[in-house]
């Protein structure tokens, strides 16, 4: 990913923490010719396993791309946060042309199968519960009968990935001055659109405002 100096995620923590805000992945495994196969997929972070963090996911068994990650192919997942237009008109500076402000963060790695049932049942449990727990009344996965777990379990394939290179990104006007980001923060908020709002939030914290 293209990141200049300005635009660099603060650290490690930052990249993880918009991993677990926004948990649902584009992964990307390199083919046995070279292309790309993606899959959108949720991913949970173990941040204290391995250099840079460890993610745990599963895919659809007849899905190709659980091949790719028996066989340990290069992967990349993508994690993308607010993003939003930003138009020159909210700038005092002039010249100025449109741009597009957004935080992602790419974590690169060599996928592992997970073969253990314990670990698999493990792994499903957890993803229910992360995103059941939200809910006033929780649906539980401790509620399924274990046969029918079983059957579900023999259509998937979990894995994880040991994060080997990770990138963040925050591009939210660093590059521009004060009074053209409290210009693009305020039409941001103006717009009523969430992820418009969303940004202006990030840009905020991002000026320690």
């Amino acid at each position: 990913m293209y990141v200049p100096k300005s635009f660099e995620a603060p650290d490690d923590a930052w990249c993880h923490a918009l991993i677990a805000r926004e948990s649902f992945a584009l992964l990307v495994s390199t083919g046995d010719d070279g292309a790309p196969f993606a899959t959108h997929v949720p991913l949970l972070l173990d941040a204290d396993r391995g250099t840079y963090g460890t993610l745990v996911g599963h895919v659809a068994r007849a899905n190709p791309h659980a091949r790719l990650l028996g066989a340990g192919a290069a992967t990349l997942a993508v994690f993308q946060g607010p993003h939003a237009y930003v138009s020159p008109g909210w700038y005092r500076v002039h010249p100025s042309v449109p741009t597009w402000n957004y935080v992602a963060v790419h974590a690169y790695g060599r996928p592992i199968v997970i073969e253990a049932p314990d670990r698999v049942r493990a792994l499903l449990a957890r993803l229910v519960g992360t995103y059941e727990a939200a809910r006033s009344a929780p649906w539980r996965f401790e509620s399924l009968a274990a046969d029918y777990v079983d059957g579900m379990m023999r259509g998937i394939v979990a894995f994880e990935l040991p994060i080997e290179r990770l990138e963040g990104k925050a591009k939210l006007s660093q590059n521009r001055g004060a009074e053209d980001r409290a210009g693009a923060i305020q039409g941001l908020e103006a717009t009523g659109d969430a992820l418009a709002r969303a940004t202006a939030e990030l840009m905020r914290a991002a000026d320690g405002r």
